[in-house]
């Protein structure tokens, strides 16, 4: 399938500061992809350069046309460009009703009334907001305007819709809801949306693809799953969810830590000092005996209703190794337990490997 959108070995920096690194990401139509990382790894400086609020210093992005050419962004102004922008604040008009904020791009466009009614009419039935339509942004909960922006957003069609932080703003309750009707919406309007996030679990929970970034560069582009149980190096696998990071040596099928043998999985090769990934769910906490692959104590328990999590303390490991369970905990803090994994879910990582950016 050919993409959507073309970046290709953008590169920006702000004096001593390199924003973007020779990023490189193909974005494809109908696409929900996120750009996820922690402040300042340059995904909002990405994004803006799509939109045209940045001039990167090298590096070409293009977008496919309707008639299917590709077209450089670059040489296009920022209202020329068949991209939108959804900003972080929403910067609705205050003094506009709802509808006339939706109209409102329509109109500078020099649309007829009766596209304008009909188009708007259409969004405001897509985001449930028909009730709404003559109340102003000050009468609205925050996922009501949020839910406005967006709508203002998508009423002009454009081929990418851009979204930065776009639930940031919302209390954890509104918020979870509004990651539902984002991806309902991306589906039901067929445009492609880009969102930047700092939080892994929107990322994770809203998009089809994640692009990781760190210090300006691409460290993994996969899907969710891929990307919580096969990282591409350690910071993605520290980034993206929970668990166990052990250090060690690898060599072959073989993984060496606190001078016992690991059970592991290093299907990529890796070879010399390496760190050994084990994700809560994979981790079993037995009885204290001698088949365990390590042993230690519990310091910590938590019940979650359907779910616990149990922490245990083991020596010569500087952070507690950490086993998720179905159901209540079965064990009491000070319990001496043993620990046992599968070798298929403990992922052997290289110590300092390079970032991944799949074509």
């Amino acid at each position: 399938m050919t993409p959507l959108l073309s970046i290709e070995h953008v590169s920006k920096a702000y004096d001593a500061t390199q924003a973007l690194d020779d990023v490189s990401i193909e974005i494809q139509p109908n696409e929900f992809f996120a750009l996820l990382g922690p402040s300042g790894c340059g995904k909002t400086t990405l994004l803006r350069s799509i939109a045209g609020f940045e001039d990167p210093d090298s590096g070409a992005i293009s977008i496919l046309g309707d008639d299917g050419t590709s077209t450089s962004l670059l040489s296009l102004p920022p209202n020329k460009r068949p991209v939108n922008l959804m900003f972080q604040s929403y910067a609705l008009f205050p003094h506009m009703n709802v509808r006339k904020n939706i109209a409102y791009g329509l109109e500078r466009e020099g649309l007829s009334r009766s596209e304008v009614d009909a188009r708007v009419a259409e969004v405001l039935e897509t985001v449930s907001l028909v009730d709404k339509a003559k109340a102003r942004p000050a009468q609205l909960s925050g996922g009501q305007r949020q839910r406005v922006a967006l709508a203002r957003a998508i009423v002009k069609r454009p081929r990418l819709l851009l979204l930065d932080e776009p639930l940031s703003a919302l209390d954890r309750k509104v918020r979870v809801e509004m990651q539902l009707e984002l991806k309902r919406l991306q589906h039901e309007v067929g445009i492609t949306f880009v969102v930047v996030t700092h939080d892994q679990e929107e990322a994770m929970s809203m998009a089809d693809r994640i692009a990781v970034m760190h210090d300006g560069r691409v460290q993994q582009i996969a899907d969710p799953v891929t990307l919580y149980s096969r990282p591409a190096n350690v910071f993605v696998a520290d980034f993206i969810g929970s668990g166990t990071l052990l250090p060690g040596e690898v060599s072959g099928d073989t993984f060496s830590a606190l001078e016992r043998r690991l059970p592991c999985n290093n299907a990529s090769g890796v070879h010399g000092p390496a760190v050994l990934m084990l994700r809560p769910e994979s981790v079993r906490v037995t009885p204290d005996d001698s088949d365990a692959c390590l042993r230690g104590s519990v310091i910590e328990t938590h019940f979650y209703g359907g779910s616990s999590i149990t922490a245990i303390r083991v020596d010569g490991v500087e952070q507690p190794v950490v086993a998720r369970s179905a159901g209540a905990p079965r064990y009491s803090m000070g319990e001496e337990v043993g620990l046992l994994w599968d070798a298929a879910e403990a992922v052997v990582l290289a110590v300092g490997g390079s970032s991944e950016t799949p074509p």
